[in-house]
């Protein structure tokens, strides 16, 4: 749980139980320890002392409410990390995450209402017919973990994009995300993705998973042989922050689409409206929706086009789960798992 800006503990707290009539309680098998959590862990805002954190999780159903209907006792999930009501106009037309009622797992009130985590023996889940998916039998826990964020994180950029069978993707950033969309964007006919990381670790395994690889000193010249000099058709941004939206621009072409999906904290950034208007740029922004997107990415996985698991590269008990956002906050891990079976 969060503690201190830049500290996390653990110790024990009350059983999650259903509350609300909508409410399931999962048992968690596995939680994944993610970059939002460092992020928010450090800053602090948004967050009071024994909140519980994350919001990537996968496990067994052991509680539901009277008019919960889809989800039963005994069902795998895979939770995703925010919650909505599914019902509203908003969650209707496929943009849950404009839910008034929109809480996001393990970030106190950053992301709207105060809805405790998931990196504890059990969570409370609201509005479960809506936020929890049924898992087939060949999906095992950890192929399953990353559904419900940065797969669906990566997945939604690509999604985000429209880009052509064959176009050249440039991925800005080879953490989680980054990995995660360059899987997703081979996965949807990409033609050559290129991961553009400065970790020479997290390039090689972007490499393993086919990519083509850049440092940022050396993008440009890449994309350029690529593509007879005209720049990459699509840069997603993956790192967040005024750096990777800078350097997206700076590989897109004409006519290009860059999508952000990093993580943005700076009130502002100045755009290079001159260039991006006579250059006739497209620039949005995409934010992870497994509520809307997860039926299409439970066949990639089950198809075996995607594999999330090639980042997980440290697995901690609840015990070791400080040391697992140390080695995390270090760039020791990519991506840390807490494992509770």
């Amino acid at each position: 749980m969060y503690s201190d800006p830049g500290a996390v503990s653990v110790t024990a707290v009350t059983d999650a139980a259903v509350v609300d009539p909508t409410d399931a309680v999962v048992e968690v098998a596995r939680a994944g320890i993610c970059g939002t959590d460092l992020h928010l862990v450090a800053d602090g805002h948004g967050l009071l002392p024994g909140n519980v954190m994350g919001h990537e999780f996968v496990g067994v159903v052991v509680d539901v409410g009277s008019a919960v209907r889809d989800v039963h006792r005994g069902d795998r999930i895979a939770g995703t990390d925010f919650t909505a009501c599914g019902s509203c106009w908003w969650c209707r037309g496929g943009n849950q995450w404009e839910c008034e009622q929109r809480a996001f797992f393990g970030s106190g009130t950053t992301f709207g209402a105060r809805l405790d985590g998931a990196q504890a023996e059990y969570v409370r889940v609201p509005f479960a017919d809506v936020a929890l998916q049924r898992l087939p039998e060949e999906l095992d826990w950890e192929s399953a973990l990353f559904l419900g964020d940065i797969l669906a994180t990566g997945y939604g950029a690509v999604r985000r994009a429209h880009f052509r069978p064959g176009a050249t993707v440039a991925v800005v950033g080879g953490g989680p995300v980054g990995q995660m969309t360059s899987q997703a964007a081979q996965a949807c006919s990409a033609g050559p993705v290129v991961v553009v990381e400065p970790v020479s670790e997290r390039r090689e395994l972007a490499a393993d998973c086919g990519a083509v690889t850049a440092t940022p000193e050396t993008a440009v010249e890449v994309l350029a042989e690529l593509t007879d000099g005209r720049g990459a058709d699509v840069v997603i941004e993956a790192v967040g922050g005024s750096r990777g939206l800078e350097t997206a621009m700076s590989l897109v072409r004409r006519r290009g689409t860059v999508v952000s999906v990093g993580v943005h904290s700076d009130p502002a950034w100045s755009l290079p409206v001159a260039r991006a208007f006579a250059d006739e740029v497209t620039l949005s922004f995409a934010i992870g929706n497994a509520i809307r997107d997860r039926d299409e990415i439970v066949s990639l996985l089950a198809a075996g086009v995607i594999d999330p698991t090639v980042v997980i590269d440290n697995r901690v008990g609840i015990e070791e789960a400080p040391e697992g956002y140390s080695a995390m906050a270090a760039r020791r891990s990519v991506k840390t798992v807490v494992v509770f079976d």
